[in-house]
C-alpha cells in the first residue's frame, strides 16, 4: 500500500504545470516522516480531495487557535474602549446600514479618535486575516468619517496588514483549503508565476491593481506556489493604492451611493487597467528584446 500511494503521489506532481514546482515538490517528497495529518505536510496543487473536509486534524487545531488569538486580542481592545451604544454598532452588509453606522460613529470618533482608530484597525484587520465579507464597507466608512488622505492611509495600512496576516495563515493551513476550492484557478495561477520568476513584482502589481484575480485568492495562493513574502508584501502596498482612493473618495457622498456595484463601472475599471498595464510594460519589454 505504501509503494502505490508514492507512486501516485509521484504521477501527480509530474502533471503539474509549472517546472520550477515540480523540482520544490519533488524535493520535499523525500521527508518520509511526515504524515498526512501534520500541519506542515505539502498535498499536489489541484489535488482532489473527494469530498471530504479539506482540513486535517492538526490543521484544524491550528486555525482555531488562531482565530481565538486573534479574537481574544479584539475582544481586550474593545473592552478597553469607552462605552458605546453597542446595540446600534454591527458590521453594515448593505450601503442603507453603513450610513446608519456613519452616523452613530460620528460623534464617537470625534471624542474619541486614537481608542476608534485603534477599534477600527484591530476590526479591519481581524477581517481580512479570517476572510471576514464587509472590509469594502470599512473601506467605504473610513473616507466618510476620515476624510480622502488618513481615510486612504488608514485602508492600506489595515488591507496590507491583514493580507500579511492572511498570507502566513494561508502558509500554515491554506494549501488544503485552496486546492479544495479553486483547484483549476490555482493550476492556472501557478503556471503564470512560474512563467514570469524574472519580474514577479510587475505582474503581482498588476494584480493588485486590477480585479483579474480576487484578492482572497491571492492572499491564500500566494504562499502556496512560493511568492516570496516580500513581493507580495510590496505589491499589496503599492497596488491597493487606486481601489482604495476609488473606494475611500467613494465614502464621502455615501448619500449618492446606491449599491457597491456603482463604485466599479466601466470607466472605473478601465482606469485600474490601465494602470495595471503600465506596471507590465518592463516585462513586456524585455520580452520583445529576448525575441529580437
Amino acid at each position: 500500500m505504501v509503494k502505490v500511494s508514492r507512486c501516485y503521489w509521484y504521477q501527480n506532481v509530474y502533471l503539474m504545470a509549472a517546472p520550477r514546482n515540480l523540482v520544490t515538490e519533488g524535493g520535499r517528497l523525500g521527508d518520509e516522516g511526515q504524515s498526512e495529518d501534520s500541519p506542515t505536510s505539502k498535498k499536489p496543487i489541484g489535488a482532489k480531495l473527494d469530498g471530504r473536509f479539506p482540513l486535517s486534524h492538526w490543521e484544524f487545531a491550528a486555525a482555531l487557535g488562531v482565530f481565538l488569538i486573534f479574537s481574544a486580542g479584539l475582544s481586550c481592545i474593545y473592552l478597553t474602549m469607552p462605552a458605546a451604544e453597542y446595540g446600534k454598532l454591527k458590521l453594515p452588509r448593505t450601503i442603507s446600514d453603513l450610513r446608519t453606522l456613519k452616523d452613530n460613529l460620528s460623534t464617537y470618533a470625534k471624542d474619541y479618535p486614537a481608542q476608534f482608530i485603534l477599534g477600527y484597525c484591530s476590526t479591519y484587520i481581524f477581517m481580512q486575516t479570517f476572510m471576514i465579507p464587509g472590509t469594502i464597507f470599512m473601506s467605504l466608512l473610513a473616507g466618510a468619517l476620515f476624510g480622502v488622505v488618513r481615510g486612504l492611509f488608514l485602508v492600506v495600512f489595515n488591507a496590507t496588514a491583514g493580507a500579511s496576516s492572511c498570507y502566513f495563515l494561508s502558509k500554515l493551513i491554506g494549501r488544503p483549503i485552496v486546492n479544495w476550492m479553486w483547484p483549476e484557478k490555482l493550476r492556472y495561477f501557478q503556471a503564470e508565476i512560474a512563467k514570469r520568476r524574472e519580474k514577479l513584482l510587475n505582474y503581482m502589481l498588476f494584480l493588485r491593481i486590477t480585479p483579474t484575480l480576487p484578492n482572497l485568492f491571492i492572499n491564500l495562493a500566494s504562499p502556496i506556489v512560493d511568492i516570496p513574502f516580500h513581493v507580495f508584501f510590496f505589491a499589496t502596498l503599492i497596488g491597493l493604492i487606486p481601489a482604495s482612493y476609488i473606494t475611500v473618495r467613494a465614502g464621502l457622498a455615501l448619500g449618492d451611493l446606491k449599491s457597491v456595484k456603482d463604485l466599479y463601472d466601466f470607466k472605473t475599471l478601465s482606469v485600474l487597467f490601465l494602470i495595471g498595464s503600465v506596471s507590465i510594460i518592463p516585462t513586456l519589454l524585455k520580452r520583445k528584446r529576448v525575441y529580437e
